[in-house]
């Protein structure tokens, strides 16, 4: 059997499963929601055919699957048994937020009888009481927003991903909506053209060609451009040799749809060519 890193994403419905996935798939895991657990020997047998060391994969397995709690622990031990650590990852949160995720999204609690979502996420919590005890980490996303979740989850296995790379989260915003509280370093590229004062461009967003365009011919952005790509080239290594996982970049114009998004993107381009994990956000892209 080869190297394969198997995480199962487990817990509460509306603990936070979906984000930690997302955050896992991240940093270069296989990532697959859903699956019913008795294809899991299965499935990896097949990962394990494929011409890949180090296989990196991540699992989210709840109460959707009706045969999940019933089956879940033979099917693990089938695994275990055939040479493949599991790691299991349970996650939880308080009765009273739990119930405050259903009503914000209006979803239907997996358990649900027609009863309340306070009583199906009450007898989830004791039929799962067996699995937790087994997890190998037990974590409470009650105070966590889902960046927060994400960085907790990063910086905790980024050294199972590909290569150990750090990851760099580029971020566009407004500063006339707060400067984002997350970030590590911020940059005000308020001096760029500002696409706003062309009639033509005032309602587009930096996401449309031609506003990247507006912003990207001017001889003062390519120069900074240049510029930062070179600094953050010099700057990024530093970061990761002191052992940083994950780095957030934010940079700012006045209202975060314009200038910002246009410099996000193309810096994005920069460094992944240079062989750095990126992903971006635009913040304020969609606000009025």
């Amino acid at each position: 059997m080869k190297n394969i890193s198997v995480i199962i994403i487990t817990g509460l419905s509306g603990s936070g499963k979906s984000t930690v996935a997302k955050a896992l798939e991240d940093i270069g895991f296989f990532c697959v929601d859903n699956m019913p657990v008795d294809l899991l020997p299965k499935f990896l047998e097949i990962m394990n055919a494929q011409e890949r060391d180090n296989t990196k994969v991540a699992l989210v397995m709840d109460t959707r699957s009706r045969d999940f709690l019933d089956e879940y622990s033979r099917v693990f031990k089938q695994v275990e048994e055939s040479g493949i650590l599991l790691e299991i990852l349970f996650f939880e949160a308080h009765d009273d937020v739990l119930v405050n995720r259903f009503k914000t999204t209006r979803r239907v609690h997996p358990m649900d009888s027609g009863g309340s979502v306070r009583g199906s996420i009450v007898l989830e919590r004791q039929k799962f009481q067996e699995i937790r005890r087994n997890a190998d980490w037990v974590l409470d996303t009650s105070a966590l927003t889902d960046h927060q979740l994400k960085d907790i989850i990063i910086k905790r296995f980024s050294d199972l991903a590909e290569g150990g790379r750090m990851v760099i989260d580029l971020l566009s915003f407004g500063y006339r909506y707060q400067i984002p509280p997350e970030a590590d370093l911020v940059f005000d590229i308020r001096f760029l053209p500002n696409p706003f004062f062309d009639p033509e461009l005032k309602e587009c967003t930096g996401l449309e060609e031609r506003v990247a365009r507006y912003v990207l011919d001017n001889p003062v952005t390519q120069q900074f451009l240049e510029r930062l790509t070179e600094f953050m080239e010099f700057l990024l290594p530093l970061y990761q040799k002191e052992g940083k996982a994950y780095l957030t970049v934010a940079l700012g114009c006045t209202g975060g749809k314009h200038r910002s998004v246009v410099i996000v993107n193309r810096l994005e381009g920069e460094l992944r060519e240079k062989g750095f994990m990126v992903r971006t956000r635009h913040r304020d892209v969609d606000k009025v």
